[in-house]
């Protein structure tokens, strides 16, 4: 990441760009992280935290069953010392500023996931005396919604500067972080998905560490596997993208979001006719996922369907 300064300023823009957006989502997304003290810690088998049970819920509804619409339920009765609870809200408010349409919303609901950002980074830096590990896992989460919001504010050439700075920040605490356990499964998982697209678009850097850390440490599987498939689809290696998907699914078989990735990957292998199912049956849970997302499912539909019938005349 360093060596992105010394970059001429256009090619710098385009690769934080592709970073933010394509990492962005993912980071966002890995935002909405919990674990209980009423239920297993989704993370670690040994040493669990203890993060109240609105969260835990919270979990299962996005990354079990990819139900936004619950797990924003859930989260209603937040802990303001709990950074992970802040981080989700922070997410839900970002993932609605995304899907939204009118100008004064989609402002409003920028700002209120920078306030949600700086209340994770408060509550972190609080937490970091008695759990440095996640308190500074946290403050590197912080960090990069700050980034997030500064590029989607201001654009690209405004917003590139803010970019570089906070990611050495992320860097920062990421390694405060690794320094007290290098091995800890929610660590790989976040800092396996940075790897991995900033090894994927940063010149002079290689996602291989990031693949390794999302195959060796990271946890639950399904989230990593989810990973893995996003990251060899950027790196159009689809054949390795298919197995991570496939074993993605087999542990959380009723996510959408999953098969809307699968979609995706079949129709990169040209298998656009296979892919249709996937789609369909993502749509079909629409309800409960981000409009944003459900137009972009839609619109691959439409487009894949097109083709599909061109092909046949």
């Amino acid at each position: 990441m360093n060596d992105v300064k010394t970059m001429p300023n256009t090619v710098a823009r385009q690769a934080i760009r592709r970073v933010v957006q394509v990492a962005g989502a993912a980071i966002v997304t890995l935002g909405l992280w919990s674990g209980s003290v009423l239920a297993r810690d989704p993370f670690r088998t040994t040493n669990p935290r203890p993060i109240n049970a609105n969260t835990q819920a919270a979990f299962e509804a996005f990354f079990k069953q990819g139900d936004y619409k619950s797990a924003a339920n859930y989260l209603k009765q937040l802990d303001p010392a709990d950074p992970l609870s802040l981080a989700m809200r922070a997410s839900l408010a970002y993932s609605d500023m995304l899907g939204e349409r009118d100008q004064a919303r989609k402002t409003a609901l920028l700002e209120e996931f920078q306030s949600f950002a700086t209340q994770t980074r408060s509550a972190a830096e609080k937490l970091v005396g008695n759990d440095p590990l996640r308190g500074n896992l946290y403050l590197a989460v912080s960090h990069f919604f700050d980034g997030v919001y500064a590029f989607t504010k201001e654009g690209t050439v405004k917003g590139t500067a803010k970019v570089l700075g906070e990611l050495q920040q992320i860097l920062k605490y990421l390694n405060e972080a690794e320094a007290k356990s290098p091995n800890d499964p929610e660590l790989n998982l976040l800092r396996g998905y940075i790897d991995v697209y900033s090894g994927i678009y940063l010149p002079f850097s290689s996602p291989d560490k990031g693949i390794e850390r999302l195959q060796r440490f990271a946890s639950p599987r399904y989230l990593a596997d989810r990973g893995l498939a996003m990251g060899y689809l950027e790196m159009k290696d689809y054949d390795k993208a298919m197995t991570a998907v496939d074993s993605a699914i087999a542990a959380a078989p009723d996510n959408p979001e999953l098969w809307y990735l699968k979609s995706r990957i079949l129709a990169k292998q040209g298998k656009d006719q296979e892919s249709i199912p996937f789609l369909e049956r993502a749509i079909a849970k629409k309800d409960q996922l981000p409009v944003g997302l459900v137009r972009e499912m839609e619109r691959a539909l439409r487009k894949t369907r097109e083709r599909v019938g061109q092909a046949g005349k």
